[in-house]
């Protein structure tokens, strides 16, 4: 069903009881939003449509406009590892040291809630301190060369691969 007041899919539908015939409109979100709020600002309360519903219809367009915006960044993508925010919520594990700059808006209230810092302020091991970890590199060439394989740049795969390579051997 289509939006009385545009083209686009209607999902509300509001009945309203106006004398002894109820009144059906049915209207996308915009035009439902628009309307609840002159609705809630008394400008349609003569028709029957109580304050508490349309306040409770206004939340619930809130409430999927936060779930589209979720949508949005649950397909953010570290570029290194390929792991989805989306992967992130559901596994509850960062794929590389990477995620911590890509998901950084997100992962920087999750990390204050648990421990109250942001930053890292206790011991940090003697051995290991590298910044470039051969592991987070290995998998950003893997990674590469899967995607040069894709768009048939076979000489940038062999590159990679003899990179791959020489890393495994070390």
């Amino acid at each position: 069903m289509r939006c009385q007041k545009c083209d686009r899919p209607a999902t509300f539908h509001i009945t309203e009881l106006t004398g002894n015939k109820p009144q059906e409109l049915h209207l996308c979100e915009e035009h439902a939003r628009h309307y609840l709020s002159e609705s809630s600002e008394g400008a349609e309360m003569a028709s029957g449509l109580s304050e508490s519903i349309a306040k409770n219809m206004v939340q619930q367009m809130s409430l999927s406009q936060a779930s589209e915006e979720l949508k949005g960044i649950d397909q953010k993508t570290c570029t290194i590892c390929g792991l989805t925010f989306f992967d992130f919520r559901s596994r509850g594990r960062l794929g590389c040291p990477n995620d911590y700059a890509c998901f950084e808006e997100q992962i920087d209230p999750l990390i204050l809630g648990i421990h109250g810092e942001s930053r890292h302020t206790g011991k940090s091991p003697k051995r290991g301190g590298k910044t470039d970890d051969p592991r987070t590199l290995l998998i950003r060439l893997r990674r590469e060369l899967d995607e040069a394989v894709s768009q048939e740049n076979y000489e940038q795969a062999s590159k990679l691969r003899d990179q791959i390579k020489a890393l495994n051997e070390k």
